[in-house]
């Protein structure tokens, strides 16, 4: 595959990590293509313009990842319009806290749905569109929760441990086919509007590098995507030196 053809989807594009890798790939020469759902399709149309500032391209979509229908026409229009698909990112977190015994079914059903399930689909059309040609990249971004269910997250383990599951049987299955599969665990605070209102300390943390930063994540993604067959890595966990573990 010539340098600087093809697209790179990041499925949960978002301001942090999710901007970040879809940045790093368009850098690399790579179409980035970037989806939330409809109702922030103006921010990801800004993310977009602002890749295109700064040399590279990048196409926004409008996409419940959750929705079959919706996921098997993104890929479609990805093969038809921009480019093979190189590299496959979800990164949809949905990461909630509630004590079980207030966790209701909805909660319960949509955390699954975003974390688990939409990664599902993205997987399998991914690999549906990557399979013929023997090449490609899929990386599902995981967390502590994916390797350890911490209290009061009984939603958010359940599905990074099944996303987690996802990604072995895949790298199993499509690796022999040429199509490296990933699972990164994120394990510690990433440095992000989010964290910033949640966290008090957060300058404080940054300051001493103990905040996950999204570039230096990225850096991995494009890393994992680089990879030699030879020497092909399925879990990669990334964390601040200082975090317990």
């Amino acid at each position: 595959m010539p340098a600087g053809t093809g697209a790179a989807l990041v499925v949960g594009a978002g301001d942090a990590t999710g901007g970040a890798i879809a940045r790093a790939f368009a850098r690399e020469g790579l179409t980035a293509c970037i989806t939330r759902r409809a109702r922030h399709l103006d921010e990801l149309q800004a993310l977009a313009a602002s890749i295109e500032a700064d040399g590279g391209k990048a196409r926004a979509f409008g996409v419940d990842a959750r929705d079959e229908a919706e996921t098997a026409a993104l890929f479609e229009t990805i093969e038809k319009e921009v480019g093979p698909l190189e590299v496959c990112v979800f990164n949809i977190g949905a990461n909630v806290r509630f004590p079980i015994t207030e966790m209701t079914d909805q909660v319960y059903r949509k955390v699954w749905e975003m974390a688990a399930y939409a990664g599902f689909l993205a997987g399998r059309e991914a690999a549906r569109v990557m399979s013929p040609r023997g090449r490609g990249t899929i990386i599902f971004t995981g967390a502590t929760a994916a390797v350890r269910g911490g209290s009061g997250f009984a939603a958010f383990a359940g599905a990074k441990h099944a996303l987690r599951a996802l990604s072995q049987s895949m790298a199993r299955e499509l690796g022999p086919k040429g199509i490296h599969v990933a699972h990164v665990v994120i394990d510690g605070a990433i440095d992000s509007a989010f964290i910033r209102e949640m966290l008090p300390d957060a300058d404080e943390r940054r300051a001493r590098d103990a905040l996950l930063v999204p570039g230096e994540i990225a850096k991995n993604y494009v890393w994992l995507h680089k990879q030699h067959r030879s020497a092909w890595t399925h879990e990669l966990d990334l964390r601040p030196w200082c975090e317990t573990w």
